[in-house]
């Protein structure tokens, strides 16, 4: 163990990251996130064969392509490996995921080849981006032309409420009793993404472990400064308040 004269002595904890849950059961729904969520649970009643679900890092976009993906027998892959890939082959499931579409130099011959596979198929295609249909970045007219056909569905920055029932959640699945005023003084400080507040329960989970201690919110104070975890907007009051 590991601790000054004057502190409480410090435990070495075990990393035991967790792997964040993609379970249909695990997906906390919100005002920001709620008109992707109808999106995948109305399904296979879609307006198109070819939606698009659009959200920031950290927003839960491949959470909801995992489920979608697990009811509709469609395979998973990145937009990275198109350029690899034969489209025909892609939907012959009949559905297909492609997420980061606007993350990599997207391989156009192949996605315009593989949008008309998918309608040839009667088959579903799910795109995920970070960005709107309308910033990336397409030279083929061809393609351009079903990019601006394919409605996006945005998914915003998650509200106070969702941002604490996600944090909530986090903990009591760590099996973690953190008192509600801990969470409601992270969900003003730190960043405002689901990714954000994964790191934010692990990180504090250590802190609690190494110190022999429950959280508190000047630890979490502390761990937030500490971690460079906090969005720098929050109020700045007294965290043992």
């Amino acid at each position: 163990m590991i601790g000054g004269p004057d502190e409480r002595p410090r435990q070495l904890p075990f990393s035991l990251a967790l792997a964040p849950s993609f379970r249909r059961e695990d997906f906390v729904v919100g005002h920001s996130n709620g008109a992707a969520w109808a999106l995948i649970e109305r399904w296979p009643d879609w307006p198109h064969r070819v939606a698009l679900i659009v959200g920031g890092e950290g927003t839960g976009k491949s959470h909801l392509a995992t489920i979608w993906a697990q009811r509709a027998g469609a395979r998973i892959v990145s937009a990275e490996v198109l350029a690899d890939s034969d489209p025909v082959s892609l939907v012959q499931t009949g559905a297909l995921v492609v997420e980061d579409c606007d993350r990599f130099p997207i391989d156009e011959p192949v996605l315009f080849h593989l949008l008309n596979a998918v309608l040839s198929a009667n088959g579903y295609l799910l795109l995920t981006a970070r960005v709107p249909p309308s910033e990336w970045t397409i030279g083929t007219v061809d393609l351009a032309s079903r990019r601006r056909a394919i409605p996006p569905t945005l998914i915003g920055v998650p509200e106070d409420d969702l941002l604490m029932r996600v944090l909530s959640k986090l903990f009591r699945d760590r099996q973690i009793a953190v008192d509600p005023s801990v969470a409601g003084y992270l969900v003003l400080r730190m960043e405002r993404s689901f990714r954000a507040g994964l790191r934010v329960v692990e990180a504090l989970d250590r802190e609690a472990l190494a110190r022999g201690r429950p959280i508190t919110r000047p630890m979490a104070a502390e761990v937030l400064d500490r971690e460079g975890l906090g969005d720098h907007d929050g109020e700045d009051d007294d965290p043992a308040a």
